[in-house]
């Protein structure tokens, strides 16, 4: 009876050992989330960053047993968001991450105030937007080739806006700019929201948006769409031919939002989240919302979330120093 006393408390003291082995990352799993979960996004409301990060949290909110709520905090590019979430340690909170905060703002600003690879962890790239060239309808030009004439012809004196420096729409713009050999005037603003105001409104001649954002807007016919980003034609819009068919073969931009978290959450937290995420931007009523607006839910593993972000943030750089861009 003792030797069996004896093996039973060696053997209670061994998983002790090997639980304390496995570190706060286990210890934290099984009963997380154990309140709500903020999601950060670091744009204005009224873009589709908002789109894909509500579609995401009603979902998750479901999956997890605890409400993710979405909390839009603007500014400085997404910097301001990005920084304030790299400082959080309750491993509750978690961004919406983005081609412009991944991917360019590391190498369009000179000092940040957190490191984007060592400070966030990625946790799933949730969709791919498919960048939209649009004009207002009082612009002279019913496809991208006319457009293209259109601003050659008047170097300097057609504008178009983005939701600041950095922005997808911004870079959207400079690739094409570069591509076609174009001179237009850039106007950046806080946000896609206030960038629209102005675009519907006529006081901004063209701009790039995600898809979700414009959708309806072209629909009704208040935008018209002279191309899309796309590899392929979209089949929301079937009539509209891609940039690459009109001209510039292989050129394809497309926006694309994953979720984040802060290096200091657990990675047993991460991979719960993985999971469970890319369920919810999978799910029948996810793909069905995003789909309307001609976005692609995606949902991946942490690890392929960060070779593509790795492979944008290549990408991204060479279009950077060609173009010059600088923050405002």
């Amino acid at each position: 009876m003792a030797d069996r006393r004896l093996i039973l408390q060696s053997g209670l003291a061994g998983a002790a050992t090997g639980l304390l082995g496995l570190g706060p990352a286990a210890a934290q799993s099984p009963g997380w989330p154990s309140r709500s979960v903020r999601l950060v996004v670091p744009f204005a409301p009224g873009g589709s960053s908002e789109i894909v990060a509500r579609a995401t949290a009603l979902e998750l909110s479901k999956t997890l047993g605890q409400t993710v709520y979405v909390e839009n905090k603007p500014g400085g590019g997404g910097n301001i968001a990005m920084g304030e979430v790299a400082r959080a340690d309750d491993q509750h909170t978690l961004i919406l991450g983005h081609i412009g905060t991944l991917a360019v703002n590391p190498y369009i600003y000179d000092k940040l105030p957190f490191d984007t690879n060592r400070d966030f962890k990625p946790v799933t790239l949730l969709a791919k937007v498919p960048s939209l060239y649009v004009v207002h309808p009082d612009v002279p030009a019913k496809d991208l080739k006319e457009f293209v004439a259109l601003v050659r012809s008047k170097p300097g004196k057609l504008n178009y806006g983005s939701a600041g420096n950095g922005s997808a729409g911004h870079l959207a713009m400079e690739y094409l700019k570069m591509a076609a050999n174009l001179f237009i005037v850039h106007v950046p603003y806080r946000g896609t929201g206030p960038q629209l105001t102005d675009l519907l409104a006529g006081r901004l001649d063209a701009a790039s948006v995600g898809a979700p954002a414009i959708m309806q807007f072209i629909k009704a016919g208040k935008l018209r769409c002279i191309a899309t980003g796309s590899k392929e034609r979209l089949p929301q819009l079937p009539d509209v031919p891609t940039v690459a068919e009109q001209g510039f073969p292989g050129f394809e931009m497309t926006q694309w939002y994953g979720l984040n978290a802060p290096a200091s959450m657990a990675q047993a937290n991460i991979d719960k989240l993985a999971v469970e995420a890319a369920k919810a931007i999978r799910s029948v009523s996810a793909r069905e919302r995003l789909s309307h607006d001609a976005a692609e839910a995606v949902g991946n593993t942490p690890a392929q979330f960060a070779a593509f972000i790795a492979q944008e943030q290549q990408r991204w750089k060479a279009v950077i120093a060609r173009a010059k861009i600088k923050p405002d």
